[in-house]
């Protein structure tokens, strides 16, 4: 079953163009489908990739926190007790297609 990650980050002001710049080439991680790099507002971010399966996921967590390490000095802190990153993945349990109508 397919599955999915997703990141959320706040980047420090004046470092926005820096921080999307980092996302810019795809990565070359065994499974990874596809993904985006989305703003959700001012200064916020949130990174989804799309996997063949879960296993993938995990797998490939050293090299995707050894690719954010370039970037975590552009990050602040999410708070909470979050730090810099806020991540979740997990297993799809419903996909949905765009159609024609």
């Amino acid at each position: 079953m397919t599955a999915y990650n997703t990141v959320r980050f706040k980047v420090k002001a004046g470092k926005e163009k820096a921080f999307e710049d980092t996302f810019r080439e795809a990565p070359d991680f065994k499974g990874f489908i596809e993904g985006a790099l989305i703003k959700t507002g001012e200064r916020t971010y949130c990174m989804i990739g799309k996997w063949t399966d879960f296993e993938s996921i995990a797998a490939a967590r050293p090299l995707m926190v050894a690719r954010l390490d370039k970037s975590r000095d552009m990050l602040e802190d999410l708070g909470g007790g979050l730090g810099p990153t806020d991540p979740v993945s997990g297993k799809a349990v419903v996909e949905l297609n765009g159609g024609k109508r």
